[in-house]
Order: C-alpha cells, then structure tokens, then sequence
C-alpha cells in the first residue's frame, strides 16, 4: 500500500486526455484542478512559434538511446563535424542535455558564452558554418550542477528551439540525454507543428544496453517519430598497430544487427572502438579531421552518406 501514491503516475491519463484531471488515478495528484479544469487541452503557443522559427531548417535529426554512456554527444558531434566538411552545408548543433552537457567540451567550446542579438541568441560557432548551442555556455563554471523539475528543463528546451537565431540551415542535429522522460517528450512536443526527418538511435554490442534501446525505439513508436535506423557505436576495437579486431563488448544477443533485423530497423553502421575518437573529444578537436582515413572516421562518413 504504501507504493500506491507513486503507481498513480503509470495510470496518469495524460495532461490532454478527456479524463485529465477526472480519472481515479488523478486523485492526489498536484496538478488535478489545473487538468479538470481542461486548462492543459490548450496547445502550446510555442509550438506554432518554434515551427516558424525551423522553417528555415531543411533537415531535423535527433540522436536517442535509452542508455547512458554509449557515445550519443560524441556521435552527434562527429555527425555534425561530418555534415559541415562540405563547406557547401550549413549545420547546427543543440544539446538539450540539460544536466549533463558535454556538447561544449567535445566542440572544443568550453568557456564561449551565448550573446544576445535583435533576433535572439547566437549560437556559438566552431567553423563559419556550424553553430552550436548548450545550456553548458549559460554556466558560470562546467563543474556547475542543473538540479532542475521537469518544467524548468522543458522551458530551456523550448527557448532553445524558439529564441536561438538559428538562420538558414540544412542540418539541425539535436543531442539528447539517455532515457525516454521530459526532454524527450519536450522536443517532441515543440517540434510537432515542423518536420523532422527522424531519429537516429545509439546503442552499443551487449545485451545490457540494447534492452534499453528497444524502449528507446518503442518510444519512438508511441509518439509517431520516424526512425532513420540504428548505429552501434563501441562495436569492437580496431588495434592501431596490427589492424585487428578484439570485441571488448561481446554480442552476446547478437549486437545491433540481430536487433534491426528482428525489428526490421536499417543498421547504418557499426563504428569501432578507437582511443583517438576519447581522446580528441577531451581536446575539442574533431576525430574526423584528425584521424580522416582511419576506420571509424570511414563509417561515420559511410552514415553519412546513407541517411
């Protein structure tokens, strides 16, 4: 009994449900006479506004797992890189990381600042055309903690999207914390009234991450999110000196590839381990351009060209 209060939430109607705020499982709930009184059933404002502010933008991806610590802001920021090496394309990072934003690290942006112009803030730019933005350049200190409610996180995200001066672009990648909770919802959310080409979905070989994955992309089912397929990074590592391949992260339920053929999901590649790729993300520099002809640098090119 002493459990009920807190599975309230899994039966919660929804904020734009008929029954928000009437439901059984809506009892105790803080936020019950705001849902009855169908206060919430309104749409956002801000969607509206954020659609014609990325009406400028011609492609919208999202990098997702369900998992912690499988390379989502080092693949984002390697695919950002990868996009701007035709000088021809303009492309644009944003980290809506909230409390853990690694985007201005790996960038090699830490310490630049966010500054506000007649048509919003400016992003922060790594080369003439790809902009950046993170809630990491409105910290005093990178060792500063965001302890923050959903709500407060959701409004960030919405500014991001709604007040960053983001001009004429052909890629816009989003980089998102692991889970399937308030960002997630959030950018979704804000993003409903404009098209997003889809999500791409990081995981690595082992079962203990893919099981995590597969809520990722049911996630992904459940509010109607195109999926443009799966990369599994870790997958492997490449010795720099004999060129062999030693797992470090068995596939002990087939990996990725067994995964996308069960869920019939494009497998877009399969990037290996390699100390360079952790050690030019510590130093802000790009992996891609250091290291071009190295096999990791080759299959983030070959997504590239897949998606």
């Amino acid at each position: 009994h002493a459990l009920a209060p807190h599975l309230r939430i899994i039966h919660c109607p929804g904020t734009t449900s008929e029954q928000a705020g009437k439901s059984s499982s809506c009892a105790g709930c803080p936020n019950q006479k705001i849902c009855a009184s169908g206060a919430t059933k309104a749409p956002d404002p801000a969607i509206a506004e954020i659609g014609e502010k990325l009406s400028t933008v011609k492609h919208k991806i999202l990098v997702l797992s369900g998992k912690g610590g499988v390379g989502k802001s080092t693949f984002s920021a390697h695919l950002a890189h990868t996009l701007a090496s035709d000088s021809t394309k303009e492309v644009a990072l944003l980290d809506v990381d909230i409390c853990g934003p690694s985007i201005p690290r790996i960038m090699g942006l830490e310490g630049e600042q966010v500054h506000q112009s007649g048509s919003g803030w400016s992003p922060v730019y790594v080369d003439d055309n790809l902009a950046v933005m993170s809630i990491g350049f409105l910290l005093s200190s990178p060792d500063d903690a965001v302890i923050w409610r959903g709500p407060k996180k959701n409004g960030m995200i919405k500014q991001f999207l709604r007040d960053v001066d983001w001009g004429d672009l052909d890629y816009l990648i989003v980089d998102t914390p692991p889970g399937t909770s308030d960002e997630h919802l959030s950018i979704v959310q804000y993003l409903s009234s404009t098209h997003v080409d889809g999500a791409v979905i990081i995981t690595t070989p082992q079962e203990v991450s893919l099981q995590d994955v597969r809520k990722e992309i049911r996630f992904c089912q459940k509010v109607k999110l195109p999926i443009i397929g799966v990369v599994e990074n870790m997958s492997g590592f490449v010795c720099p000196s004999c060129k062999n391949t030693s797992q470090i992260f068995p596939p002990t339920s087939g990996g990725a590839e067994r995964m996308c053929a069960d869920l019939d999901l494009p497998l877009l590649g399969k990037v290996p381990l390699d100390p360079r790729i952790a050690r030019s993300c510590d130093e802000g520099k790009s992996f891609i351009n250091e290291v071009p002809d190295s096999p990791a640098a080759k299959v983030y090119q070959s997504i590239v060209q897949s998606e």
